[in-house]
């Protein structure tokens, strides 16, 4: 049985300083665009099965700069839908909003998309992981997307339910491995940078 990879996209701007970053498509940085580089080594021998990546041109980009042109495009690996809070800080919701949390609270609709739930980014997750079951019995399999999206992932591949992707931070321009231990998933290693 092989192991989940989980690679967070390089930086951008609006992760640099806090913005949620859903929809709206940025490319990576120059520091983000040397993070990306940085996972190469880090991939490089590993016996990939299967690579997924959001659609979105930051997560494309580090897999293409990572070394991964074997990549496929996986539309449930775009980032939670953050509908109105598209582009603003926790700190400036948190204004008017003081004790407002992402993870039980979710987002209002905003003009072009509608938000999401914790519930909802999950069930995204649960069909990402149904999806890649088989691949996993072949092989590793490694999945380029988004922070938030991939801590409520690694949840579901862990059993809690999608809120608890509350207690897993990842950085940027990071690995992480999901493995088995007695059978059971486990975080085998976490925000691993070269």
């Amino acid at each position: 049985m092989g192991d989940l990879l989980l690679a967070r996209h390089g930086e951008t701007e609006w992760s640099r300083s806090g913005r949620h970053t859903g929809h709206t498509d940025l490319p990576l940085t120059e520091d983000g665009e040397a993070q990306a580089r940085a996972l190469a080594p880090l991939v490089a021998d590993r016996s990939l099965a299967l690579v997924l990546t959001s659609p979105l041109v930051r997560a494309r980009r580090t897999a293409e700069l990572a070394g991964l042109s074997r990549a496929l495009t996986e539309p449930d690996l775009r980032e939670w839908d953050y509908g109105g809070y598209e582009g603003v800080t926790t700190a400036d919701i948190r204004r008017t909003r003081p004790d407002w949390d992402l993870w039980t609270d979710g987002v209002p609709a905003g003009p072009e998309f509608p938000g999401e739930s914790p519930g909802q980014v999950g069930e995204r997750a649960d069909r990402v992981l149904s999806a890649v079951a088989g691949a996993l019995g072949t092989g590793d399999v490694l999945l380029v997307a988004h922070g938030h999206l991939l801590r409520v992932l690694t949840a579901r591949r862990l059993g809690l339910p999608p809120a608890d992707g509350r207690l897993f931070r990842l950085e940027t321009g990071t690995l992480s491995r999901l493995s088995l231990e007695h059978g059971s998933p486990v975080v085998a290693e976490w925000n691993i940078r070269p």
